[in-house]
């Protein structure tokens, strides 16, 4: 860590970026939210850091899901309560299906910048700043809504704030006891469509909590049945916020960022050389990078050392997202290096971002065949390789959206438009998480 500190970023090259018109407006907006408590808590994110050891040791998986971009206009306790449930429900799923424990990361409470492909959008011959989210401009294609305000970082932390005083009292209050969960999994499988195909492995999982009752071990006198652990994530793109919210720990004396319990570095800002590696390097949360189909093996094993000299297992999760019709190329060659080097690495898999397209209606969607293939290939490869796959990434909402094509419903694209509500990129719905759930829990078993 020579040389390191929270602002040396500042000297490197810089992507992705907005540009604000008002430096005086953006330095005092740094200094308020330098002064502002923590968001989360040094001894949280080094419990998340053993946990993630464990998985890079292969004993565990990652759940990592939620919202592609957080909505200030869609903040409110309905949709980050139902957003909860349905992360739970897959954890409970996988967790009994692999027989091994789930860590579970949300992309909640500051998820709220996204890169962009350019700097401008053009709409009908005007040209206007692209959307960058929330932190940074609103949606409206207007000139005033899309002019970067520094202002909107203040908005962002107390929306953060807010967002993870409730997922505590959620994880705390009963929300994630175990029974209650299991009879939302059971409810999913009545209704679905393809329920033979469920029930059994939900019937299970049943009939493993009455036989724990029938024993005395039941939720209130079994506090891991009735409470649950949730951590925060979100890519650490508007490095002004995240600087503000970086403290020296009291007990340690690192500095971790307290934005978030884990944060991640996006493919398009991960270059040796500039700001986000610089900063990334210096934090001592369990950190990403997501890494795509131009990835080459020596650029991989750099990267790790940049961000990982001293190789703890933990410290680093490699979120491959390459495309179903590309993982089965790339994949396998970093999978050899890496574990050829004896690099200790979490490998998740994101399949959202390799499988967009815009459908003939005009929205950009998903298709789920395409997600679910993306992961069966990435198990297939690591099994192949003798390596860990060690969770999954998703762009995901507890709201009943209908944004990516296909699963046991079979949205169309003709259907899109009945509640195509993102503002950036189509999540999978509630209906189609749990379903993927159960379809991942096979091969996680197998696994």
């Amino acid at each position: 860590m020579s040389h390191w500190q929270p602002d040396s970023w500042r000297s490197k090259p810089i992507l992705q970026q907005p540009t604000y018109e008002d430096k005086q407006h953006l330095k005092q907006v740094e200094g308020t939210l330098g002064s502002y408590p923590p968001l989360v808590f040094a001894a949280e994110t080094r419990d998340l850091y053993k946990q993630l050891g464990d998985v890079a040791e292969g004993k565990g998986f990652l759940l990592q899901g939620g919202d592609c971009a957080e909505s200030f206009d869609e903040f409110n306790a309905p949709k980050i309560r139902d957003t909860f449930k349905v992360i739970l429900q897959m954890a409970i799923v996988l967790t009994y299906a692999g027989r091994c424990p789930v860590t579970k990361v949300a992309r909640m409470a500051g998820q709220y910048a996204k890169p962009r492909s350019g700097d401008f959008e053009t709409i009908d011959g005007v040209s206007l700043p692209s959307y960058r989210g929330d932190i940074i401009n609103s949606f409206e294609f207007t000139e005033a809504s899309r002019r970067p305000d520094p202002q909107r970082m203040i908005e962002a932390y107390h929306r953060g704030a807010s967002t993870l005083n409730l997922l505590r009292a959620f994880a705390q209050g009963g929300l994630a006891d175990l029974h209650e969960v299991n009879r939302w999994n059971m409810a999913f499988v009545e209704n679905n469509p393809l329920k033979g195909r469920y029930h059994d492995l939900a019937k299970r999982i049943q009939d493993s909590l009455e036989f724990m009752s029938v024993m005395g071990i039941n939720s209130s006198n079994t506090p891991v049945l009735h409470e649950t652990s949730l951590y925060t994530s979100h890519e650490a793109l508007l490095l002004n916020y995240e600087q503000a919210l970086t403290r020296v720990d009291t007990l340690t004396g690192n500095w971790y960022n307290c934005s978030a319990h884990m944060l991640w570095i996006g493919e398009r800002t991960r270059q040796l050389d500039h700001a986000h590696l610089e900063f990334f390097r210096g934090i001592h949360n369990p950190i990403g990078v997501k890494v795509g189909p131009s990835m080459q093996e020596d650029e991989l094993i750099q990267l790790i050392d940049a961000l990982n000299p001293t190789n703890d297992a933990g410290r680093l999760t490699l979120i491959t997202r390459m495309g179903a019709d590309n993982l089965e190329k790339h994949l396998p060659k970093l999978l050899r290096r890496v574990k050829q080097e004896g690099r200790k690495v979490v490998w998740s898999s994101d399949p959202m971002h390799g499988n967009t397209f815009k459908a003939s209606s005009g929205y950009k969607t998903r298709n789920f065949d395409a997600i679910l293939r993306e992961i069966q290939q990435f198990f297939a490869a690591h099994k192949a390789e003798g390596t860990h796959a060690g969770g999954i990434h998703l762009e995901m909402t507890g709201q009943h959206v209908t944004e990516c094509t296909g699963g046991a419903y079979q949205i169309s694209d003709d259907d899109l438009a009945q509640a195509y509500k993102t503002q950036c990129d189509p999540r999978l719905n509630a209906d189609q998480v749990l379903e993927m759930a159960f379809l991942v829990a096979d091969h996680l078993r197998n696994a």
